[in-house]
């Protein structure tokens, strides 16, 4: 598309409940407090996740006379129900194209969040992925968001339909983009596997990132605190500014550290010049 500008980062994962929301969120404050620009777009109109958030945020920054940062946000109906027509489907789709579109212009970042189930909508946000986040909950159960497994999870017998469809998304992005899709499995609450599974862990995301073509990085402990914050709409970047300066407990810097290891290891070429400096 001519004009584009915006990095776009898609957050995508056919299962509910690995903390997409949570996900994007997070990475579009920390952009934001880094001296961004950042859209967001909402494709899981059903859930409605991010948009609550966002919403939650609004009213506290009303209630409370704050001014946390606060992206550009759009939301967009999706289907995944019956009774849609193929007119129906196409002006949805035409609907989401040309809000992403006009998302990319004088914006650093375009960071969608996608439903937990697969759909038309959701595989047209994947095709504008340059960076393409798939936040898993670190357990063989939900290794088959990625592949097809049996015996005890460890025996590879193909890619899954979203990585198949990641596929045909990085083709069409190529085509209509001339550009690269990096995608990055975000692995969640990795304190909570035992040793054991912990190392075949190791051993098959190894084998997937190879036949699969994405890159795993390290993503965020089971925290309540993410979900505290979520009904007022803050991130754990905004808790310092809450807290009037107060020092954060241990398990707040944790978290706190956990999302910017995110955003940097994402090697995001958006990022401001002073987050790239302070990184």
């Amino acid at each position: 598309m001519s004009g584009r500008k915006a990095h776009v980062i898609v957050v995508g994962n056919e299962k509910g409940g690995s903390g997409k929301s949570t996900t994007a969120m997070h990475i579009a404050i920390g952009l934001l407090r880094a001296g961004n620009t950042v859209a967001t777009i909402d494709v899981d109109s059903r859930q409605g996740t991010l948009s609550r958030y966002i919403v939650n945020r609004e009213r506290f920054n009303r209630v409370m006379g704050r001014d946390y940062p606060m992206p550009s946000h759009f939301r967009v109906e999706t289907h995944g129900h019956m009774g849609m027509t193929d007119a129906d489907l196409a002006a949805a789709e035409s609907k989401l194209r040309l809000t992403i579109e006009g998302a990319l212009l004088n914006r650093d970042a375009v960071i969608i969040d996608t439903p937990g189930a697969a759909n038309r909508l959701s595989f047209l946000a994947h095709t504008y992925a340059d960076t393409l986040v798939t936040p898993i909950n670190d357990s063989f159960v939900d290794l088959d968001v990625l592949a097809h497994l049996e015996g005890q999870g460890t025996q590879i017998k193909g890619p899954s339909h979203y990585a198949e469809a990641i596929w045909e998304a990085k083709k069409i992005h190529a085509g209509r983009d001339s550009g690269s899709m990096d995608w990055v499995v975000m692995r969640n609450r990795l304190t909570n596997l035992a040793a054991h599974n912990k190392r075949e862990m190791e051993l098959s995301m190894r084998e997937l990132a190879k036949r699969l073509g994405f890159r795993t990085v390290s993503g965020f402990g089971e925290r309540v605190v993410f979900r505290e914050l979520f009904l007022v709409g803050l991130t754990i970047l905004d808790l310092k500014e809450a807290a009037g300066g107060q020092p954060l407990s241990r398990s707040h810097v944790a978290a706190r550290d956990e999302v910017m290891e995110l955003i940097q290891s994402l090697r995001l070429p958006s990022l401001a010049p002073e987050a790239r400096a302070a990184g």
